[in-house]
């Protein structure tokens, strides 16, 4: 009977335990904790700059996150595949085209109102489907041996004219290339984007990878690339081997060329845990995500929560960007006339 009465009160323990955890799983998890294994980021950003952002934000918080790295089109174009069925929480990216394309599939939730808030209205889409994280410039590098200051560009658009004929580079493949050409599209129209590719086509050698372009200006293989302004920075703070022969050129006057880059975050609408992607995406815009930012080795411009950019950048507020809502550069678009010019 002893042995009976012990395992009679064996087995209700077990069943108030079982009880216990059911009603534990049925409601959100408690503050600093995650379920089902935390969220899960798509990531198109810097690997080391994501990477110490998911740090610091587990830290803060407990919440568990997994990473999974890829280009802006290679994940945009994973999601749209997987659609409601995507196992990603949240989706950073290092341009906007692709955060437009997922969000043209109707596969991003709304953000909340507290990140939206945190950011300025040029660092966002005008339709607050998703928000700017970083920012990274346009920029002119050049060899000033080979150009000299009175003869550089005032446009971008002079790049296309024959006396820049071989004498710049740019990487048409990638997708840091791709959003100027639809900064472009959205500022002076098909015509002037597809006349201006024709003229590029002509002049321009094609590397794959700007840093891979900015060298070639520094090993004198040509005079100068069309690339992002973060490239030369972080060459210069480790060696400067890639770049001590080149100096950058900002064209300013809302040039098409002195367009400035936004990179994107997102909540999918399909999250199954939607509060702590908003959490992480809030956390990223916040203070303590744009100092990482700012003290990083990216070289991006912080764009949240007024937080200054690194030092070493020529200011925002000193590029004269063109005004550009992220939510209309069109990727597809551009990835056809690319195609059409022979560029892709």
């Amino acid at each position: 009977m002893t042995i009976r009465k012990n395992v009679l009160a064996g087995m209700a323990l077990i069943a108030t335990a079982a009880l216990s955890l059911t009603a534990c799983s049925a409601n959100a998890p408690a503050a600093g904790e995650s379920d089902a294994g935390g969220i899960t980021v798509y990531n198109a950003q810097h690997e080391s700059l994501t990477q110490e952002w998911v740090d610091a934000f587990t830290a803060e918080t407990g919440i568990k996150v997994t990473v999974r790295n890829g280009s802006d089109t290679e994940m945009s174009n994973q999601i749209i595949q997987e659609g409601k069925a995507s196992p990603a929480d949240v989706f950073l990216t290092e341009n906007s085209p692709a955060m437009t394309q997922v969000e043209n599939a109707g596969l991003f939730s709304d953000i909340d109102k507290a990140t939206i808030d945190q950011v300025p209205a040029e660092f966002r889409p005008s339709t607050n489907k998703w928000t700017g994280i970083a920012a990274r410039s346009t920029v002119f590098v050049y060899d000033p041996k080979k150009i000299s200051a009175d003869q550089l560009p005032k446009s971008m658009l002079d790049l296309a004219k024959p006396e820049w004929k071989g004498k710049w580079a740019a990487s048409p493949t990638g997708a840091d290339f791709q959003a100027i050409v639809a900064a472009l599209l959205e500022l002076k129209g098909e015509e002037a984007t597809t006349q201006w590719l024709a003229g590029m086509k002509e002049n321009f050698t094609a590397y794959k990878g700007n840093s891979t372009a900015m060298k070639a200006v520094n090993a004198g293989e040509i005079d100068a690339a069309l690339i992002y302004h973060y490239y030369y920075y972080g060459d210069q703070a480790k060696t400067g081997e890639n770049s001590k022969n080149v100096t950058s050129y900002y064209f300013k006057n809302q040039d098409p060329g002195a367009f400035v880059s936004v990179s994107g975050g997102g909540v999918l609408a399909s999250s199954k845990h939607s509060e702590q992607a908003q959490e992480f995406l809030k956390f990223v815009t916040g203070k303590k995500g744009q100092e990482i930012l700012k003290d990083g080795t990216s070289f991006e411009y912080a764009v949240g929560s007024e937080v200054a950019s690194n030092e070493k950048l020529v200011p925002l507020n000193e590029l004269q960007a063109p005004t550009v809502d992220p939510a209309k550069l069109d990727s597809a678009k551009v990835t056809d006339l690319m195609t059409k010019a022979g560029l892709l």
